[in-house]
């Protein structure tokens, strides 16, 4: 599972970038890389192997900029090496591009790009986006370029850009992978996962699919494809920066092993009327449960761990709340033809509140006219956005 970052501002963006990828190490990779505006093009440099591959050849050959972005990758197409890794860049080297997800497309758009002259060094599908960026650009602004590319691409994507063409500028766009901008002062910031920018800012703007982002020092500007703007407020991260790290352990498994009782706590006291002792809900939860026991069928989808607890789930709420329900793994969910209507609830487990196939059956759900309730950490996520209402878990950041 790649990992994003991206950095705006005025202080040193290597610095900051390097920072954020160590702190995304948790989610695996084969290489790293980091692309950096320095006044005189763009700078890159990275290695295969461990994050500590690039950060010696960054101090055996130092960049310096204040518009940054980074990557660690997970191999797709391309086996893993350093032409491989993330940034990739442009014929004339003017551009960088970032990429999580898969461009399903890449095959027709590099054999098209290759015909109109681009000179491809990887064999990766994100390389195609770099050179489609750099053909728009022949006959729009790099913005409206960004644009007409994004549209092109079909598949999966979070990426990000910086180009010499726009030297205080970064671009961003969301497509089934998850992604969120961070609100600094003077400073802006791009990532995979909160956890990387953590230590830097906790005001985060989660980027919803079809979404494309503009970064500068001021902070940020939300629009569709279409070109349209987005208005959408900050939400505040309340995580304690600690929780983001090991703290001791050997590893976050063994950490997160331990705070299974906090955890708990954490989600009980939240609920928790301190007068009273009684459970406590805000009024849409209540207002939502409130109709559930009328609910004729109760659908709940997750995938991985919170596909085994739905299965543990399912035990208890037909014994307890009499309800008929049915567990889905959410990546099969929308694929079998579910039967849905507005007699039935659908329960979408998540931690993060952006696992793709969950969000795809919780949309599935609302185009058939179910109701959706989350089980959540993250507030302000993709699913705690799309559901109707949410019980989050306020169990702090898993790594």
């Amino acid at each position: 599972m790649c990992g994003i970052v991206g950095y705006v501002g005025k202080a040193p963006g290597v610095r900051a970038l390097l920072e954020a990828l160590g702190r995304l190490e948790y989610r695996g990779y084969d290489s790293a890389g980091v692309a950096v505006l320095n006044g005189n093009g763009v700078a890159v440099r990275k290695r295969a192997g461990k994050l500590k591959e690039l950060v010696a050849a960054i101090k055996q050959q130092p960049i310096e900029g204040c518009v940054a972005i980074g990557h660690t990758r997970w191999a797709t197409h391309g086996e893993p090496s350093e032409v491989n890794a993330h940034p990739h860049v442009d014929c004339r080297g003017q551009l960088a591009v970032v990429h999580n997800g898969i461009i399903e497309n890449y095959a027709e758009l590099k054999t098209r790009l290759i015909r109109q002259g681009h000179r491809f060094q990887s064999t990766t599908d994100t390389e195609v986006i770099a050179h489609l960026v750099e053909e728009h650009a022949k006959t729009a602004p790099l913005r409206e370029a960004f644009l007409r590319a994004v549209r092109e691409l079909r598949g999966s994507y979070a990426l990000g850009l910086i180009a010499t063409q726009e030297p205080g500028r970064l671009y961003a766009a969301r497509l089934g992978s998850p992604l969120v901008v961070g609100l600094g002062k003077d400073e802006a910031f791009l990532a995979s996962d909160v956890p990387a920018i953590l230590p830097r800012t906790r005001r985060v703007v989660y980027l919803n699919d079809h979404e494309v982002v503009e970064l500068d020092a001021s902070g940020a500007r939300l629009a569709t494809l279409d070109g349209r703007s987005v208005n959408r407020k900050p939400s505040r991260i309340d995580w304690d920066v600690s929780s983001a790290q090991k703290a001791g352990y050997a590893h976050f498994m063994l950490k997160e092993i331990h705070e299974q009782p906090q955890a708990v706590e954490q989600t009980l006291l939240n609920r928790l009327d301190a007068k009273t002792l009684d459970i406590a809900f805000d009024r849409r939860t209540v207002a939502f449960l409130a109709q559930l026991s009328r609910a004729e069928r109760l659908v709940i989808i997750a995938c991985g761990t919170a596909y085994h607890a739905g299965l543990v789930g399912e035990y208890m709420l037909e014994e307890f709340a009499g309800l008929a329900v049915d567990v889905d793994l959410a990546s099969e969910f929308r694929y079998r033809g579910p039967m849905l209507d507005r007699n039935t609830t659908v329960l979408a487990i998540t931690q993060s509140g952006e696992t793709a196939d969950t969000l795809a059956g919780v949309r599935l759900a609302r185009e058939q006219g179910a109701k959706v309730l989350a089980i959540c950490n993250v507030m302000g996520s993709s699913i705690a956005r799309a559901a109707d209402a949410v019980l989050y878990t306020h169990a702090g950041p898993e790594i």
